[in-house]
Order: structure tokens, then sequence, then C-alpha cells
């Protein structure tokens, strides 16, 4: 797989929606666009019943965002513009009718945390560590941060915020309340992810769809909260320090 993607196959009433880039699935704005899209389309698939977030390759669940792009901002609005891509993603998420389940099947850094957080249902695999590196490089997980305050508390979130160079464990993020379990290989995970989703397919849709609106109940603001801390980011990338520190990491 060299080509970043975003596909959504259906498969027994549950959509698998699967998102790829060939540098650690790290995402530019043209996958969290298309992202962002094919969780709104198959929100409203009738066909679906229930959906599954994954990424392509075995290592990385997603890397957060793109260095390159990143590096390549100019100014505040293009930087708003770049860290909307993950608000916009976790939004679609919040707001979307069908429960999502994740599959997460190796380590992810910022953006990817937060994506796992947005899941309403997440299961891993041994090897999928956290990293909140956001401080480090001069800005901060701004953008992500009420998904992952709101899946494993604010306590846990200052930890991994400051100490910002540090892999937690994949059992750490179960103890905190990220992931539902934990598997001792990918196949295992495959078949727990499975397993779950076609049976939480054959349940009433409709029931599905109020406990959705239950679990996201008091996030209506999130559509301007998200917008104002890209915002913030944005700013902050511009800084002659985060700069510097991008080069060092590229």
């Amino acid at each position: 797989m060299t080509e970043p993607y975003v596909t959504l196959n259906i498969k027994n009433n549950v959509g698998y929606i699967e998102f790829f880039h060939p540098n650690r699935n790290s995402m530019p704005s043209v996958v969290l666009t298309k992202l962002k899209e094919a969780i709104e389309a198959a929100g409203e698939h009738t066909e679906i019943h229930v959906l599954v977030l994954q990424s392509g390759g075995d290592r990385t669940f997603c890397a957060g965002a793109s260095f390159n792009e990143v590096m390549a901002v100019s100014n505040a609005e293009e930087g708003k513009t770049f860290f909307s891509g993950f608000a916009n993603v976790i939004n679609a998420m919040r707001t979307c009718p069908k429960l999502i389940i994740g599959r997460v099947q190796g380590k992810t850094v910022g953006g990817g945390v937060g994506l796992a957080a947005a899941t309403d249902y997440c299961l891993a695999t041994k090897f999928a560590s956290i990293r909140l590196s956001e401080l480090s490089i001069g800005i901060g997980p701004f953008v992500i941060e009420p998904a992952v305050t709101r899946k494993i508390g604010l306590a846990a979130m200052s930890q991994m915020t400051i100490d910002a160079e540090t892999f937690f464990s994949a059992e750490w993020a179960k103890e905190k309340g990220l992931y539902a379990d934990v598997f001792e290989t990918t196949k295992a995970l495959d078949e727990a992810v499975t397993e779950l989703a076609e049976k939480l397919s054959s349940y009433n849709p409709e029931a599905l769809k109020q406990m959705k609106s239950v679990f996201w109940n008091g996030t209506q603001n999130w559509g301007l909260l998200l917008t104002e801390r890209a915002e913030i980011s944005g700013a902050l990338v511009l800084s002659e320090f985060t700069k510097s520190t991008l080069k060092r990491f590229r």
C-alpha cells in the first residue's frame, strides 16, 4: 500500500470505514476531509446499523497530523483550517447517528488518540500504546482535548499532555477507559470487533440511535468549541519554537 485512501465497505449491516496513509497513517487535510465525508455518508446509509473505524497497515493506528503539512502553514487562517481537520472528523463522529466501534491495532499519537476517544466503544491490541506529544513540539492537544477528557478524565488527560514524550501502554489506556478491552493479537482483535459489531447490528436501530444521542448529551457546543481550539493551534504553529522543532522531527 503506497497511496492514501479512505474506504467504506458494508457487510452484515456493519459499515467498515478504513483510512490509510503510507507515512504511519499521519493525516493530511485531504485524508481527514475524506474521512469526515465517509462518516457522514455512513450515518445516512440505511443498510448500515453500526460503524467500525479502523486504519490500514499493521504497526500504527494513526500518527496524528501530517508534519509536512503543518510545516507548510504560513498564516493563522491556514493553521486554523488545517487543525479544523481533526475537529471536523470528531464532530462527524459525535453527530453520526450510528454507534462507532474503534479498532486500534497499533500505536496512536496526537489526533489519533482523539479519534479513538471519539468512538463509542474502542477495542485494541496490546501494541496500541498512546502518546500526546503536542506540547513537546510547541503546540498542544487543544482540538482533541474535549474528546479525550470526556473518555479518560481530566487527570489522565493532564498526565499524558504534560508527560508529552512518553508512550502510555495499551493496558494503561484500558485502565483509564479509552479501551474497553485489549487483545494479544490483531487476529483476536478483529474477531472481537466483528462479533461485537454484528451483534449490535441485530439490535433495534432506533434504540441504538437514541442511545448514541444519550452518550453524547452535553456536547452540543463542540461545533464551535473545536473550531476555537483549532484557531489556538493554528496560531501557535506559526511560532519560531514550533517551526524549528518540527524541522528536527521531520
